[in-house]
């Protein structure tokens, strides 16, 4: 059977697809937000991959289709903030202020957690882009030196986390503004988290849209000097 996946040039994406479909019917059958469709593709992924005893790499090949579609996922992202642009024109202080102090914030929490955890450098590096879309945390952690495969993993989780907690976040904190809520969806916890900012509103998913690309270019921007914390 291993042979047959190993011959396969396409069975990861196969696998990844099928598990995916398989979150998202048990999100709508529970109605449930830690019933996360994405979370629940890695885990099963996972299973089938340790219980048919496939090794990563095998995989790997076979899913790489998946990965030259994130780029384009993540520029069509721009259309949302195209059609709400005249909101961005208006309110540019307040969501250039809110994008770097979640920037900082962000930072921050990492070099806080790395110092009480008595990581080294590689680890801090490697958890710095946790909040930044994958496609330019993973060059990111590769520059600084970084493990690639535990910042996709922190990033991945990130996303996930916020795309569960987001909406539970802003109504204990009484964050009812659509922008506010963007800013704050899109900076933190990047596309993951910007899938479930479109779901709360189209003035929530574009203000998050842009977050997410600011937040990501300001961490690369400043990236030589965060990183300088530990």
């Amino acid at each position: 059977m291993n042979s047959i996946f190993e011959n396969s040039a396409f069975f990861g994406v196969v696998i990844s697809l099928c598990a995916y479909g398989a979150g998202v019917a048990l999100q709508k059958r529970f109605a449930c937000d830690w019933l996360n469709p994405l979370l629940i593709s890695v885990l099963l992924t996972i299973l089938f991959l340790r219980v048919w005893r496939i090794d990563y790499q095998t995989y790997s090949n076979g899913a790489e289709l998946l990965g030259w579609l994130l780029t384009p996922a993540t520029v069509c992202l721009a259309i949302p903030l195209y059609e709400k642009f005249g909101l961005l024109r208006r309110y540019w202080k307040a969501i250039g202020a809110g994008i770097l102090a979640g920037v900082l914030t962000g930072a921050a929490s990492v070099a806080v957690c790395a110092m009480f955890f008595h990581l080294g450098h590689e680890q801090y590096v490697t958890l710095l882009p946790k909040s930044i879309t994958t496609g330019i945390g993973i060059g990111l952690a590769e520059e600084l030196g970084g493990s690639v495969a535990i910042t996709v993993a922190a990033i991945i989780l990130t996303g996930i986390f916020g795309n569960i907690f987001a909406q539970q976040v802003c109504r204990v904190f009484k964050i009812s503004d659509p922008i506010a809520r963007g800013v704050a969806i899109g900076t933190s916890s990047h596309a993951i988290g910007t899938a479930k900012a479109m779901e709360m509103g189209p003035v929530e998913g574009a203000i998050s849209s842009l977050s997410l690309v600011v937040a990501g270019l300001l961490t690369v921007a400043g990236a030589s000097l965060l990183s300088r914390w530990i």
